[in-house]
């Protein structure tokens, strides 16, 4: 059932989400400053094979459930998540690259901050698209 699917992968990002701004970015400025450039850099990489097959598949869906809405499902649901997956994605082009890129060039304390505001956004606008994901669904249960 595609609105399971989509609720499954939205959560699953939000939880990823949050982890890498609970956990994962927390522990950045442990790293010294001399490997900081190199450790950025395999941290793309990796994150890249987590985030990416999410972010496909939330398209996928939420383009799904624009296309081919389920009846009785409210158009206003679906268009909620759709506007929380193209903030999401909004702030990772826009505000999480480029931070990554300066990053990935050496420590810069600003260049961190920035990406942690950022990051805290992407991960309130995640969890706003699972409850719009949940809202998908109550119709119907």
């Amino acid at each position: 059932m595609l609105p399971v699917l989509h609720l499954a992968l939205s959560a699953a990002y939000a939880g990823f989400q949050w982890t890498v701004r609970g956990v994962v970015y927390p522990q950045f400025d442990q790293v010294p400053a001399g490997a900081f450039g190199a450790y950025e850099r395999r941290h793309q990489q990796r994150i890249s094979r987590v985030v990416g097959p999410l972010f496909a598949g939330q398209l996928g869906t939420t383009g799904w459930l624009l296309v081919a809405r389920p009846p009785g499902v409210p158009s206003s649901a679906v268009l909620a998540g759709a506007a929380c997956l193209g903030a999401v994605l909004l702030l990772t082009a826009a505000g999480a690259v480029p931070q990554h890129r300066r990053l990935s060039a050496g420590w810069d304390g600003e260049a961190f901050r920035r990406l942690l505001r950022v990051d805290t956004a992407r991960a309130v606008a995640a969890t706003a698209g699972s409850a719009a994901a949940v809202w998908v669904l109550v119709p119907l249960a």
